[in-house]
């Protein structure tokens, strides 16, 4: 990660997704048509804001970290491109799931 994404922080609960690529081929080189490719609902964690803001001005922080493997909704995020590359900003409260490593 070089310039312009490790300079990007997102504001307050905000989360920058990068979602896991589509197969577009299978193992044995068949090419999968893209109306048969299933949706990315996987990710990783990029870049997380601060935390959400109390009335009293306190931080209830985040509860992903840079790194995390998460599971996302089906629809929703904003699509912000950086380093020509597609990334999705979400709040940390629209996230599903966290994957665990084991």
């Amino acid at each position: 990660m070089a310039g312009v994404l490790r300079r990007f922080v997102p504001l307050f609960d905000r989360v920058l997704v990068q979602k896991a690529e589509v197969v577009t081929k299978t193992a044995s080189g068949i090419l999968i048509p893209e109306k048969s490719q299933a949706k990315v609902l996987m990710g990783k964690v990029v870049a997380v804001g601060e935390g959400q803001r109390t009335e009293n001005g306190s931080f209830i922080p985040p509860v992903v970290s840079v790194g995390d493997e998460v599971l996302l909704p089906e629809f929703g995020g904003t699509k912000v491109t950086l380093e020509e590359k597609d990334y999705f900003l979400f709040r940390d409260s629209e996230i599903l799931a966290k994957m665990k490593n084991e």
